[in-house]
């Protein structure tokens, strides 16, 4: 069967008037680009300035979007924690490499040396590399950043909230949260005092490499652990927004951004370095006040609804991606590991990945188009939920949480979801946004394109809501039972 031509609907890259007068053909030759990559925790849509926020300044991010390109289609491969990152960083749907939710400090499993990350896909061309922030994809020695093409790492080795003071966990659930520097924990206890200056001291340590590495191309990635709930925020941005602690914690977020991009301009790399925002999933719409929105989008993190897969995305490579563009063709974050290996050439993996090539739509070529045929979103320990097409997006039968007529949480503690029950669902995103109105019965054929797009899904990266098991899917790495060292506390002088 052909495709219908209502998913043959290509969505135009937008170019201000200052953006077509300075568009490139390519990218510059003189020197592999630094890239520098912000991922945001739990950060909604409708969280950043530009993506429409209320109540408090993102003045750093904004200017991303005004002297760069922003997204305005952009998604994760799953909603939640550890399958967004291991998609981010291999260029796989996380089911196809094992990835499942959100791995705790109990997990046995993490992301396998058989996989290939950006990191060393870049280190392959000679790149530094180093992670700040939360992992979230192992935390035994096996599958630590460092075992995974990054020179240095400093930070969480998962979500904040995975510590024994969570409101919600029984006790004895979570131990103590470690902090760790390359493969040493150097503080085995984080407290919450600790938290406050956790998006300070991320900041330090990534200003800190920039100016380490400012002469050789280097790759650094900002994990940020916020705004993921437990909330916190140092003094100089505590009470300073009016939306409480949420805005000032985006706000501090955004002046690390400021400190990077200054960091950058100070040592006169600007037009040599691709600088790129966006966030792991949607929010977690249940912690209320603690929690961001989706703006105009439907739910958050944890569904496959437009709230939990789509973020704000901003790029800027000064001089080579035109300022002000707006690119609203879909796209998402498995398709950064093939786009960043064409504009430095350097080599794929050699295990097949899902992502493409989209350094056309970044670089804002007006004739640029999506090279993907449609993308797949999955949740719930592999169950196929959504497929998209152009405009078109199909759900398919599951169950969803909601917070539809729930008590949202406050002040840090969660509000309780319902459950509903999604049916064969079809949207059109160019006209509803906020996938209000199913047209399933008005498109059939439509209907049907898409099913047939679910079971290749399903041949290839298996679905459990149907007992399949994909040809194309790996297994996860799995704990060889090693331990990390503890830094000896350091000797009162």
């Amino acid at each position: 069967m052909s495709m219908p031509r209502a998913l043959l609907l290509v969505i135009p890259i937008i170019l201000t008037e200052t953006a077509i007068a300075q568009s490139p053909t390519k990218a510059r030759e003189s020197r592999p680009p630094n890239i520098v990559l912000m991922f945001a925790d739990d950060l909604g849509y409708g969280d950043i300035g530009s993506f429409g926020a209320k109540g408090y300044q993102t003045p750093h991010l904004d200017r991303l979007a005004r002297e760069g390109i922003k997204f305005t289609d952009f998604h994760v491969a799953q909603p939640v924690c550890s399958a967004s990152r291991a998609a981010l960083l291999t260029g796989c749907y996380p089911n196809r490499i094992g990835i499942h939710g959100a791995l705790g400090p109990n997990a046995r499993v993490g992301l396998s040396d058989r996989e290939t990350t950006i990191a060393e896909i870049l280190k392959s061309k000679g790149y530094a590399t180093g992670i700040v922030g939360k992992w979230h994809l192992g935390h035994h020695p096996q599958f630590l950043p460092t075992r995974h093409g990054f020179d240095t790492y400093f930070g969480l080795p998962y979500s904040n909230d995975m510590w024994p003071h969570h409101p919600e966990a029984i006790k004895g659930t979570y131990p103590n949260l470690p902090l760790i520097e390359n493969e040493t924990i150097i503080d085995p206890d984080v407290t919450a005092e600790d938290q406050r200056s956790l998006t300070t001291q991320y900041t330090q340590r990534a200003v800190q490499f920039i100016e380490e590495h400012q002469k050789h191309p280097f790759f650094l990635y900002i994990a940020h652990s916020m705004p993921h709930v437990p909330l916190h925020v140092s003094d100089k941005f505590s009470g300073k927004s009016t939306r409480g602690l949420f805005g000032d914690v985006i706000e501090e977020i955004d002046w690390s951004m400021g400190q990077i991009l200054e960091a950058l301009a100070r040592h006169g790399l600007e037009r040599d370095t691709l600088v790129i925002f966006t966030s792991d999933n949607g929010p977690w719409l249940s912690y209320g006040n603690h929690a961001g929105t989706a703006g105009p989008l439907r739910e958050g993190k944890g569904t496959t609804w437009e709230g939990g897969t789509r973020e704000p995305f901003l790029a800027r490579w000064t001089g080579t991606i035109p300022a002000g563009a707006v690119c609203a063709q879909p796209a998402m974050t498995i398709d950064l590991l093939p786009t960043f290996a064409a504009i430095t050439n350097a080599p794929l993996p050699e295990l097949s990945i899902d992502g493409k090539d989209i350094s056309g739509l970044l670089l804002a070529d007006p004739n640029a188009t999506s090279p993907h045929t449609a993308y797949f979103f999955y949740y719930n320990v592999g169950e196929l939920q959504a497929v998209r097409s152009g405009p078109w997006k199909l759900m398919l039968p599951h169950k969803s949480r909601t917070m539809k007529g729930q008590t949202p949480g406050k002040d840090g503690r969660p509000g309780k979801y319902a459950t509903e029950n999604v049916g064969l669902e079809l949207y059109n995103l160019e006209r509803d946004l906020g996938e209000t109105t199913n047209v399933a019965t008005q498109n059939p054929q439509v209907v049907q394109e898409l099913q047939r797009l679910a079971e290749q899904a399903r041949e290839q990266l298996g679905d459990s809501a149907t007992s399949r098991e994909g040809m194309g899917v790996r297994p996860p790495g799995r704990v060889l039972g090693l331990r990390l060292p503890v830094a000896k506390p350091k000797a009162d002088n």
